[in-house]
């Protein structure tokens, strides 16, 4: 039997918006928290996670984790 609610990722680059798609089911109602949008249904279960100024958000998100990691690498080393 194939899952109907696999999750889509897409990205709209003329928007700079990415779009994660976790389920199919009908959207009632949305909210904003800075840059993010999750829609949700009526049983406040999460439909859509929109992400605005995405290419912005991602560079962010691979600095933090690009500083994050490079501790863990030291320390890896030190251990060895």
């Amino acid at each position: 039997m194939k899952n109907k609610n696999k999750a889509k990722i897409s990205y709209e680059p003329e928007a700079d918006v990415l779009t994660w798609e976790i389920t199919n089911q009908p959207i009632d109602s949305a909210k904003e928290i800075g840059n993010i949008v999750v829609h949700f249904t009526k049983k406040n279960v999460p439909v859509l996670i929109e992400i605005l100024e995405a290419s912005q958000f991602l560079s962010k998100a691979k600095d933090l984790i690009s500083k994050e990691a490079k501790p863990r690498l030291k320390n890896f080393a030190l251990a060895r």
